[in-house]
């Protein structure tokens, strides 16, 4: 493992392999970990699995509640760390990267986005608030239960639950990134990414889960309608969280993807 101290925060990340650099963005409630199996197909990649901030064991900083500063997190750690790099970001990670592209189109060569959405609903936004409200609360076991739920309904095979569940939790550690995080997303409530995607001129690859009910296949339509140089792949056997449910099926299409497109 490394760490880069980057304005007010000491990120830690994980590299591996050579060849063009790749930045693997976690979704909520995740860290670096979560890539162990799909980053094993990117063996021709210099391969940089971030733990964003307060995740994992990246620090927390004075967190703004803000898209944008995880954004800016971003472009930091590509400008001090990486220059020029193909971004794949999942979830959080992808909004991320979809802001991160309209704002600093320079640093990023080519994006994937993994089971995103630009625009978050009232009832996504009513479920960050309550995550956040039982963490503020103190209420560690609320927020457990609550987790392992959200966990299931990620998951459409058979999978050890609780052993993935035990491995988020750690993630979300005391949970400042995670409100900080959370407080983002419901934040794309009142602003949307989507009159920004058609400023991003870089190619981007949207993933999709064919069992995805966080975030249905409407939600990549927009993007791929949205952004001029676009393409939809989608992953069959898999909701929301597919490094848990077809690993290997993940690894493999990010792999043809990167290797497709490369940077320009």
């Amino acid at each position: 493992m490394s760490t880069v101290e980057l304005d007010d925060i000491v990120v830690n990340y994980r590299r591996q392999g050579s060849g063009p650099p790749v930045v693997l963005l976690h979704g909520l409630a995740e860290d670096h970990r979560s890539w162990d199996a799909v980053a094993a197909h990117l063996g021709e990649f210099t391969v940089y699995a971030v733990d964003l901030r307060g995740h994992g064991r990246t620090t927390p900083g004075q967190g703004a509640g803000t898209l944008s500063q995880l954004s800016d997190d971003l472009a930091a750690f590509l400008s001090a760390e990486t220059g020029p790099a193909a971004v794949v970001g999942y979830s959080l990670g992808g909004t991320i990267g979809l802001k991160a592209a309209s704002a600093s189109p320079t640093l990023i060569g080519h994006l994937i986005v993994v089971a995103t959405s630009s625009v978050v609903g009232g009832a996504a936004a009513d479920f960050f608030e309550g995550r956040i409200a039982q963490l503020e609360a103190h209420d560690a076991d609320g927020f457990a239960a609550g987790l392992r739920d959200d966990t299931a309904r990620q998951i459409v095979t058979e999978a050890d639950i609780d052993a993935v569940t035990s491995r988020r939790r750690d993630a979300v550690g005391y949970g400042h990134g995670y409100i900080n995080a959370a407080r983002a997303m419901v934040g794309i409530r009142s602003e949307p990414l989507n009159p920004l995607l058609a400023q991003i001129e870089i190619p981007v690859d949207v993933i999709g889960a064919s069992g995805d009910v966080f975030c249905p296949r409407r939600a990549s339509d927009i993007i791929v309608e949205s952004v001029d140089d676009c393409r939809y792949h989608e992953v069959a056997g898999a909701g929301h969280l597919l490094s848990v449910d077809q690993p290997d099926s993940y690894g493999k299409l990010l792999a043809q993807l990167l290797g497709e497109r490369g940077l320009p």
